[in-house]
């Protein structure tokens, strides 16, 4: 009975700080974006090459990647050609194919980028690659939270430019075959804004319906990334900010991550490590002045997402961040957080210690 008071009370607090004025921004409810991408009705009805296409609602990421590499380079760029909006959020589509396809429906504002995803429904939605993801031994994946679509981008491609920077060069006085590969550039980073976020500390960034609606298209992305690894590449791992953290928590069983990174969380809608079901080396980092460290740390009633990552009995292992400045510094150059956030997207063990 003093248990379920606590987490009462815990909850009450929770709604309160949500609701109230003191700091915070007011929300504004979302609908999120989900099912097949635009255009699908007409990739359907296509009969370019005599028969029907694999249906994108339905097709995994395995059977596309099958699909299109039965297919004549021409085959490939005409369906690009007739269809950028399908081609270039195709999950399992060729890397270099869903580039051309989403330059195509950009126009002039792709302006030379590698733009994996592009879809303009809703708020709008990018994912932009930063390296040879097609040869890249290891990926990083940045999954950003509340406020962030396609005219906020630039936020997460910061983040992302960041890690992209750090990554690629010698560090941490590596020498030889290991400063080579660094500086070849061999990790890619991809800046994923690829599902509805919340806008606002509102009720959509206290619950986890958009985190749910995130998950599932987080999981189809890495399954993409997983259908065209290159020989020998690792694993993603996922580096989840603030409410993206929610997301890759809902989405760890599932998203065949080799690494999972929380910072800036307010939860993960797991109570530790175990409960969420991956084999996934998983992290937790936060500073000192963040303001996610007001959030009460429950889960009630569907308001709140759980215990903190980066509390000892969660079981995360420990991101230094103690040089870190708010919410939005964990990229910040000459951070504990970016120079560890680096190791992990190169592969490194330097940073297990568990907290």
């Amino acid at each position: 009975m003093r248990r379920f008071r606590r987490t009462l009370v815990a909850a009450t607090l929770a709604a309160t700080v949500v609701a109230s004025t003191a700091g915070w921004a007011s929300g504004t409810a979302q609908t999120p974006v989900t099912g097949p991408p635009p255009g699908t009705a007409q990739w359907r009805a296509d009969r370019l090459l005599g028969r029907e296409l694999p249906d994108p609602a339905s097709a995994s990421a395995a059977e596309i990647a099958a699909f299109f590499t039965a297919l004549t380079p021409g085959q490939r760029h005409a369906l690009a050609d007739r269809h950028p909006l399908v081609v270039g959020n195709l999950d399992g589509a060729p890397i270099a194919l869903r580039y051309e396809a989403n330059a195509r429906a950009l126009g002039a504002e792709a302006d030379g980028r590698r733009i994996l995803a592009y879809d303009p429904r809703g708020r709008g939605q990018l994912a932009e690659v930063y390296g040879d993801l097609g040869h890249a031994r290891h990926i990083a994946v940045i999954v950003p939270g509340s406020d962030i679509d396609a005219a906020t981008f630039d936020r997460t491609a910061a983040m992302a430019r960041a890690l992209y920077e750090a990554t690629n060069k010698a560090t941490n006085g590596a020498t030889g075959a290991a400063a080579n590969e660094a500086a070849n550039g061999r990790t890619a980073v991809v800046a994923w804004a690829g599902y509805t976020t919340p806008v606002g500390v509102g009720i959509d960034a206290a619950t986890g319906d958009l985190a749910e609606a995130g998950a599932e298209r987080l999981t189809r992305f890495t399954r993409g990334l997983a259908a065209n690894r290159a020989p020998g590449a690792a694993k993603p791992a996922l580096f989840c900010h603030s409410y993206g953290s929610v997301v890759c928590g809902l989405a760890a069983h599932e998203a065949g991550a080799s690494d999972i990174v929380a910072f800036g969380s307010p939860g993960m809608r797991a109570d530790s490590v175990a409960d969420l079901g991956t084999d996934a080396r998983v992290w937790a980092a936060k500073a000192p002045d963040d303001w996610i460290s007001k959030i009460p740390n429950v889960e009630f009633a569907g308001l709140g997402h759980g215990n903190d990552p980066t509390a000892p009995e969660f079981g995360a292992r420990h991101v230094p961040a103690d040089d870190t400045d708010g919410h939005t510094g964990y990229f910040a150059p000459g951070t504990s957080s970016l120079r560890a956030f680096a190791a992990i997207a190169r592969g490194e063990t330097r940073w297990g210690e568990t907290r």
